[in-house]
């Protein structure tokens, strides 16, 4: 998939609006194990990559050197669901103090009297953090009014038939 697809599909409202609500990605990769593994996780963006944030020390990071591939999902619970799908490689590297993104993400999820607190505690706690940023190599949108899956809009047309 282009850069220029996967652009065409974040641009669509229905991917705006996930990509910029206060519904976490669930992150999947590999552990050291080899298992999968799966996290809900805030996150933000930076230009075209998805990055998120976390301990140094976090399992998570030390697998994402190991393999870098990830599939991330962020989508509503309301019916229909809105699903956005996307699917990249992740680069890892450890700054001092905390991301400005970071604290931007926690607002998504904070209330305007909550978010004081809560980003004084996450500055006093955090003397670095490690920033996950995702190069996205491919994404796609159900919004299950103009997409479905294929699998789905392949059953539909047999049945039509």
């Amino acid at each position: 998939m282009t850069k220029e697809q996967i652009a065409e599909i974040l641009a669509k409202p229905y991917a705006q609006a996930l990509l910029n609500g206060s519904e976490p990605a669930r992150f999947a990769y590999d552990g050291l194990d080899g298992d999968p593994r799966v996290i809900p996780i805030g996150f933000w963006l930076e230009g075209e990559q998805v990055v998120m944030a976390t301990v140094p020390k976090a399992a998570k990071v030390a697998a994402l050197r190991k393999n870098p591939k990830v599939a991330i999902t962020i989508d509503t619970g309301a019916f229909p669901p809105k699903v956005l799908l996307l699917r990249g490689a992740a680069e890892v590297e450890v700054v001092p103090g905390v991301p400005e993104g970071y604290l931007e993400a926690g607002h998504k999820v904070t209330t305007d009297e909550q978010y004081p607190d809560w980003a004084a505690g996450v500055k006093a706690l955090y003397d670095e953090m490690a920033v996950i940023r995702i190069t996205l190599t491919w994404a796609k949108l159900l919004d299950f009014e103009t997409t479905i899956p294929k699998a789905v809009e392949d059953l539909i047309k047999e049945k039509s038939a």
